[in-house]
């Protein structure tokens, strides 16, 4: 009986320097690979959760050209995920769902994806994970970081190999690291734009230092050492709304730069665009909990879309194709060690 997707103990020779939109000739479909090392203790990474985010796959093709032939200082599983997206390079196929959003703990529980989501979940569970890494790009100017769905000092160190810019976020649903966060530490890594800068090398030294280090500290890193950040709310655009980054009429107008206020700190009255529609407003989703309501964090004046209150914006696109697919972006605030808003 097949499984849900391919199992491999070795690597094709073929897989280490293909391309990820011919990747589908290699592994025709999601392939979790299980390669032993000295150190029995998985280290878990994902790659190509989204098929246009091709920095995790290059990373882990330089990491198995350095470390396959004299072998693996810690097991790996290193699950290949959308290799169809990959191959039209776009994030996700329209008939399918979105790869982050179908671990256990996802609404969608019926979905095949889903099914081979718990099937790749339940296998690592069985092999007595040491860490889990998910490694992303974006579509919008950010700085490289790491999102963890727990404040305990082993998600944070292992965030904090990767960066001192750490957002704790609960939401969406069925994310990857959310459900490996059962099983192990667990961190997304957000690395920017695909192409853009140092992205394969910082993924790479992350791996490698996964690799290497004999456990991760139970002390927290030290708060002055931390730039530490929680997600309140996501930011959505109606779907039967109408929407631009070029000034073309719409029922919202966003500036073509509005990615370039990630990560910044904004004032209450921060203009975020337009409404051509006085009738539309954003969608707003708790970035905590399914039942709560996010606070007001938009007000509508003279044609204005302004921010009602300060906040900090990640992930903030400028791609249409984003925020039909996923959000336009999402809302955070500061944090201490103990979860509380400084």
């Amino acid at each position: 009986m097949e499984t849900p997707c391919a199992i491999l103990d070795c690597v094709p020779p073929q897989f280490l320097d293909c391309p990820p939109e011919r990747l589908i000739d290699v592994l025709p479909r999601p392939t979790l690979f299980d390669l032993q090392g000295r150190d029995p203790r998985p280290l878990f990474v994902s790659v190509l959760l989204h098929g246009n985010e091709e920095t995790g796959l290059e990373a882990a093709q330089e990491l198995l050209r350095r470390h396959l032939a004299k072998g693996l200082a810690r097991s790996l599983l290193l699950f290949v995920g959308n290799i169809e997206a990959a191959a039209a390079g776009v994030r996700t196929l329209p008939s399918q769902r979105d790869f982050n959003r179908i671990w256990p703990g996802t609404p969608l529980i019926a979905d095949p994806l889903a099914h081979m989501a718990q099937f790749v979940f339940d296998y690592a569970a069985r092999r007595g994970l040491f860490a889990s890494v998910d490694i992303h790009n974006n579509t919008g100017f950010n700085p490289h970081y790491g999102c963890i769905p727990r404040l305990e000092p082993k998600f944070l160190a292992l965030a904090r190999l990767f960066s001192r810019t750490i957002v704790h976020s609960e939401r969406p649903l069925g994310v990857h690291t959310s459900a490996f966060a059962r099983l192990c530490p667990a961190v997304t890594v957000e690395c920017g734009k695909v192409g853009e800068g140092k992205a394969r090398d910082h993924a790479i030294e992350l791996l490698e230092a996964c690799l290497s280090i004999a456990e991760l500290p139970d002390h927290p890193p030290s708060p002055q050492d931390l730039n530490l950040l929680r997600t309140y709310a996501i930011v959505r655009v109606p779907p039967t709304a109408t929407l631009s980054f070029d000034g073309a009429v719409a029922d919202f107008m966003f500036p073509a730069d509005l990615d370039h206020l990630n990560f910044s700190e904004l004032e209450a009255g921060t203009t975020f665009g337009l409404v051509g529609n006085g009738a539309v407003e954003l969608e707003l989703v708790s970035g905590e909990d399914a039942e709560a309501t996010p606070e007001g964090y938009f007000s509508y004046v003279d044609g204005e879309i302004r921010l009602a209150r300060a906040a900090i914006p990640a992930m903030l696109t400028t791609k249409p194709e984003a925020v039909r697919q996923d959000c336009l972006g999402y809302l955070m605030h500061r944090i201490n060690l103990q979860g509380e808003r400084v």
